[in-house]
């Protein structure tokens, strides 16, 4: 391991609390290990409370944010609210711990501001682009009327001052790298993909637990945060197509996670009358988590199609990926370009075409086995943080040997 204690570095992020954001998490400890100085900057939330830990050889400062915003308004007041507290912690970390360099992982694109406080002393400014705001707006809130017209025109504004202030950036795929290049301008030397590899060693496959069925043969297991673009709704109309009209009443449905739309949901299900074969279990332990996947037949991402979803890498298509699973998803460009053969793609947004592919693979055992086989091998040949943590390195270590200086 290098001794790069003088290089130090602090990361900000917004939207979850650290350790829980798997990403900044995987890249916060990778950077430690590798002797880089490493102070992080989350909200509090899911359980991590504490205003100031020290875990893995990374400074964790905390902060308050008000409850989760549902609207355009709730979402401002968040990120006015996150903004200033960021602003005080770095004020803080400067003098205690310090930092050559802000690392901020959006949503939203603010975090360059915190930044320019810290310009004077030296610090730069590097953008790990994790979701493309003006894509993610839209999908949320829509575009129509004047109100939210001006708001998405800001996001595609803070997204160009992001990058505008940016010496380097990280994105998390090909798609995201276009945007760098196009919307962005940015010189296609400081774009580097680092892309969210699963980590083997939290993965782990173990046997099913068959009692999490509920008496049923078989399992579709869904994993991620229960929002609203998400496209959830999708799943429980597959599953009631399936009850009512395939009369299926084999399949139990196992939805992992929490959000803020988990209640509105839960209300729906009770509606469609399927609470007898959905589970909705709200935030799980890793354990749970894994209890869960493991137990599943069948993995599903509904994810919608839209600009933002169709461009972006979702964690969960790896994480399926590295338990064996094979997957049932919308055609969706990055979705496809991870999972390749280990997935199916249904007709996009069509919770009957996907209800359809989810039973065909059901009652195909071999070709499941082979498509989980096929994901397995891709994630430990390419795609786990062993292989993709390369790039967040070779970022660091241009960055402080002034390559994009020249």
């Amino acid at each position: 391991m290098k001794n790069n204690k003088n290089r130090k570095i602090l990361i900000i992020v917004e939207n979850l609390p650290v350790p829980f954001d798997t990403r900044v998490w995987q890249e916060a400890t990778t950077l430690a290990a590798n002797g880089y100085t490493v102070s992080v900057i989350s909200p509090k939330g899911k359980g991590y409370t504490a205003e100031e830990e020290l875990i893995d050889g990374v400074h964790i400062f905390r902060h308050d944010l008000p409850t989760e915003g549902n609207g355009a308004v709730g979402y401002l007041r968040e990120y006015s609210a996150a903004l200033r507290a960021e602003i005080k912690l770095a004020k803080k970390i400067y003098q205690t711990i310090g930092f050559d360099v802000i690392h901020g992982c959006n949503p939203p694109d603010n975090i360059y501001m915190v930044a320019k406080k810290f310009r004077k002393h030296g610090v730069k400014f590097v953008f790990d682009h994790h979701d493309i705001c003006p894509e993610l707006f839209e999908a949320k809130f829509g575009t129509k009327g004047i109100i939210k017209k001006l708001m998405y025109q800001s996001q595609i504004f803070f997204e160009k001052q992001t990058y505008k202030n940016a010496v380097f950036a990280f994105v998390t795929n090909e798609s995201y790298k276009q945007i760098a290049l196009t919307r962005g301008k940015m010189d296609s030397k400081k774009v580097i993909v680092l892309r969210s590899g699963p980590n083997l060693e939290r993965l782990k496959i173990q046997e099913p637990v068959e009692q999490i069925k509920r008496g049923k043969k078989y399992m579709v297991g869904y994993l991620g945060v229960i929002g609203q673009q998400e496209g959830i709704e999708y799943i429980l109309e597959a599953a009631r197509y399936c009850k009512e009209t395939l009369k299926r009443d084999d399949i139990f449905w196992g939805i992992v996670g929490g959000g803020p739309h988990v209640a509105l949901l839960k209300q729906i299900c009770a509606e469609m009358g399927l609470d007898d074969c959905v589970e909705f279990t709200g935030r799980v332990s890793d354990q749970q988590l894994l209890d869960y996947l493991n137990t599943a037949d069948v993995c599903v991402n509904s994810d919608t199609y839209n600009s933002m979803n169709d461009k972006s890498t979702m964690n969960k298509i790896l994480e399926y990926m590295a338990l064996a699973k094979p997957i049932v998803q919308f055609d969706l460009t990055e979705g496809r370009f991870s999972a390749q053969e280990s997935s199916l793609y249904a007709e996009q947004n069509n919770a009957q075409d996907m209800a359809e592919k989810i039973v065909s693979l059901l009652e195909d055992p071999e070709k499941r086995k082979a498509m989980g086989n096929f994901g397995r091998n891709r994630v430990i040949q390419e795609l786990s943080w062993e292989h993709t943590s390369k790039a967040l390195l070779d970022g660091y270590e241009k960055f402080f040997t002034g390559y994009f200086d020249k």
